[in-house]
C-alpha cells in the first residue's frame, strides 16, 4: 500500500516549532496526469541505459510502497527535524 500521509516536525530553542501534515495522497493527480509522458521518457531512458522497463517499474513500485512506516531523526545541537510516513 502507498503511503497516504507524512509528518514534518522541526523544532528549535529559539522559537516555538513547526508540525505539518502533508497530505502524499494529493500528489496522486499531478502524477496521474504526467504518468503518460512519465512512462515514455522512462522507457526511452531504459532503453539507452540497456536497463529493463518491466524492472524497473517493479522496483520503482516497490520504492514506493516500501516507504511506509519511514522515520528519520535529524538532530543538531539545538535543533530537531523529524520526517515520519505513515
Amino acid at each position: 500500500m502507498t503511503p497516504s500521509l507524512a509528518i514534518l516536525r522541526i523544532s528549535s530553542p529559539y522559537w516555538r516549532g513547526l508540525r505539518l501534515w502533508v497530505p502524499l495522497f494529493l500528489l496522486w493527480i499531478p502524477l496521474a496526469l504526467l504518468g503518460p509522458l512519465l512512462l515514455v521518457v522512462l522507457g526511452i531512458v531504459c532503453a539507452l541505459r540497456g536497463v529493463p522497463f518491466f524492472r524497473t517499474l517493479g522496483c520503482a513500485w516497490s520504492l514506493l510502497t516500501g516507504l511506509r512506516g519511514v522515520d528519520v531523526d535529524v538532530r543538531t545541537p539545538g535543533n530537531v527535524v523529524q520526517v515520519r510516513i505513515v
